[in-house]
């Protein structure tokens, strides 16, 4: 019998392979920012922890699930796919003007909770939903997958204000903490370092964990599922590109695509992984 962290590794694998096959027929997407956040999104719904109902997207005792950094929105389609939120074949038309599927996050998509890729956009959202949730004495809870780059923005830290003054603790923000952005790496242009301190000081609940390694990640989900008050923080220390060896840690690959040659070797690296 299959452990549950060899299922959730299975699916991680798998999960990639579908990022790829998807994304490579369509001459463009961001796989670089959704190879890094994938063992995030596989322990999150496989791993039982995201509260969601197979075949229906609008269950009312849901979870909600968004990842702010709209380009990487993209790495969940597979996922949202594969619990029945829409057909499978949707994932041969990404990108297409006959499919559903956008390059970036968008609401029309079953599955996708808000529209993203201006920075530090759904946090706000995901806020709101949670005050919203708190006054209705809901259980829903709020799980936002956000880039380096949104902490760079003044409305993060207006959320982490709110959120904090109204002791949110159903908000469970996660950095895919890959330290780069479009630029170059992050300590390099901008230091946000000491991250987990800014955080922690507007009182929120700070965890630190390797974003790729699934029994970290279940420790880390288990924790912060507790009520204490406090909204949640997780700083994932990811790899950009994880599983695509040319791609990891390479600036460039945030906002560029394989060409013919790069894309057969991408793809015959994540094949055989699954």
């Amino acid at each position: 019998m299959k452990t549950k962290i060899n299922f959730i590794r299975e699916k991680s694998n798998w999960l990639r392979y579908e990022i790829v096959k998807m994304v490579l027929p369509a001459g463009q997407g961001h796989i670089a920012s959704a190879m890094s956040q994938v063992e995030i999104c596989t322990t999150l719904f496989y791993g039982g922890f995201l509260k969601y109902k197979k075949n229906n997207p609008n269950y009312k005792d849901r979870d909600y699930f968004m990842i702010s950094k709209g380009h990487s929105a993209m790495g969940a389609y597979p996922i949202l796919s594969d619990i029945g939120y829409f057909k499978k074949k949707e994932l041969e038309k990404f990108g297409k003007p006959n499919g559903i599927l956008r390059i970036y996050g968008d609401k029309s998509i079953p599955g996708v909770e808000c529209s993203t890729g201006s920075l530090s956009q759904a946090p706000g959202i995901a806020a709101g939903i949670c005050y919203h949730n708190k006054l209705k004495k809901k259980n829903n809870k709020c799980y936002v997958i956000i880039s380096d780059g949104e902490n760079y923005e003044g409305s993060i830290w207006e959320t982490a204000m709110f959120a904090s003054n109204y002791n949110l603790d159903n908000l469970i923000i996660i950095i895919d903490r890959n330290k780069q952005i479009i630029l170059g790496k992050t300590e390099n242009l901008m230091k946000l370092e000491p991250l987990g301190k800014k955080w922690a000081s507007f009182g929120w609940d700070v965890q630190n964990v390797n974003g790729h390694s699934i029994k970290d990640l279940q420790s880390c989900f288990k924790k912060v599922n507790k009520k204490n008050g406090k909204p949640k923080l997780i700083i994932a220390n990811t790899i950009k590109g994880k599983g695509i060896s040319f791609m990891e840690d390479v600036t460039r690959w945030h906002n560029s695509f394989p060409n013919t040659y790069e894309a057969k070797q991408a793809l015959k690296e994540v094949e055989n992984e699954t």
